[in-house]
C-alpha cells in the first residue's frame, strides 16, 4: 500500500469524524422529538443517497448470495437498535459524552468478531478490550445516585451494537456483498421498522427542527460514505485510530453549541480509551508485526 493511499485513507476517515461529530449535533439541535422519529429521517436521507450511488453504478437492490441474509438482517437489527440508543444518549448526555461511549464499537468488534468470526484474539487484545470497558465505566458513573445512568448505558449499548453490526459487515463484505447495498438494506429496514411508531406517534415539526434532521441526514450520509472510502484505501488498522478525532469535534460542538463540559471522571474515560485505542494502532502496525 503506497503512502498516498494511506494519507487518502486518513482525511477520509477524519472527515468521517467530523460528519458523524456533526450529525449528533443536528440530533440534539432538533429537540425533543423521539428518538425514533430522528431515526426515521437520519435513514431516509441516507436510503435516498445509497440508491442514487446503486443506481449510477448500476448495482441490483438484491443480495449476491441468499446465505448473506441472515447477517444482513443482523447488521439491519442490530444497527437500528444501535442508532436509537445512540439517539437518546445524544439527547441526554455531554455530547462528548455520547460520542465517546458510541465510540466503543471497534473494541466490541474486536470481541465479537473472536466470538463469531473466528478471527485470532490475542492477550493484548483482550486487555485492550476491558480496559477500554473500564474506561466506559468512568463516563456512564454507574450509581444509583446518577440520573444519567440509563442515557450512559443506553449509550454504551449503542456503541456495542454498533460494534455487532460493523462485525456482520465484515463478515457480509467477506462473502460479496457490495457496500452501497448494505447500506441501502439498512437504511430501508430501518426506516420500515420505524415507520409505523412513526405514524402511530408522530410529533409535529416546525421548520427548524426538519432542517435539523435533514442536517443529521446529510451529516450521516456524508459520514458513512467517507468511512467507506477511507477503508477502501488503508486496512482499518492502520487509520482507525484516526476516528476518535470526533471526540475532539464534538466537544468543541458541545461547547459551543450547548454549553458542555465533561466533569473530571469522564475526561479520564476520554484518556483511557482513547490511549487503549492508539495502543492497539500501534499494536496492529508495529509490536504484533514484529513479533510474528
Amino acid at each position: 500500500m503506497t503512502s498516498k493511499k494511506k494519507c487518502l485513507g486518513i482525511i477520509y476517515i477524519i472527515i468521517s469524524a467530523f460528519c458523524f461529530a456533526f450529525m449528533n449535533a443536528f440530533v440534539r439541535l432538533s429537540g425533543d422529538l423521539p428518538s425514533v422519529q430522528k431515526s426515521f429521517f437520519r435513514n431516509f436521507v441516507a436510503l435516498i443517497f445509497a440508491c442514487i450511488i446503486l443506481a449510477k453504478n448500476r448495482v441490483p437492490f438484491r443480495c449476491q448470495k441468499k446465505s448473506n441474509i441472515p447477517a444482513l438482517l443482523i447488521r439491519a437489527g442490530i444497527g437500528t437498535l444501535g442508532i436509537l440508543c445512540n439517539f437518546y444518549a445524544i439527547d441526554h448526555l455531554v455530547l462528548a459524552d455520547a460520542s465517546m461511549l458510541n465510540k466503543m464499537s471497534p473494541f466490541f468488534v474486536i470481541l465479537f468478531s473472536f466470538i463469531f468470526l473466528r478471527e485470532r484474539l490475542t492477550f493484548f487484545q483482550g486487555m485492550a478490550v476491558f480496559i477500554a470497558f473500564i474506561g466506559s465505566l468512568f463516563i456512564i458513573k454507574p450509581t444509583f445516585s446518577n440520573v444519567e445512568i440509563f442515557p450512559a448505558f443506553l449509550g454504551l449499548i449503542g456503541g456495542m451494537s454498533a460494534g455487532a453490526a460493523y462485525t456482520a459487515v465484515r463478515y457480509l463484505g467477506q462473502h460479496g456483498e457490495k457496500n452501497p447495498f448494505i447500506v441501502a438494506f439498512f437504511s430501508g429496514f430501518s426506516c420500515a421498522v420505524t415507520l409505523p411508531f412513526l405514524i402511530l406517534d408522530f410529533h409535529p415539526m416546525t421548520i427548524g427542527q426538519f432542517l435539523c434532521l435533514l442536517g443529521a441526514g446529510l451529516s450521516a450520509a456524508g459520514g458513512q460514505f467517507s468511512i467507506t472510502a477511507a477503508y477502501t484505501k488503508a486496512p482499518a488498522k492502520e487509520i482507525s485510530a484516526y476516528d476518535y478525532s470526533q471526540i475532539i469535534f464534538s466537544a468543541m460542538l458541545g461547547f459551543f453549541l450547548f454549553g458542555d463540559i465533561p466533569d473530571l471522571l469522564s475526561i479520564i474515560g476520554y484518556v483511557i480509551i482513547i490511549a487503549m485505542a492508539v495502543l492497539l494502532f500501534f499494536y496492529n502496525n508495529l509490536w504484533h508485526n514484529e513479533n510474528k
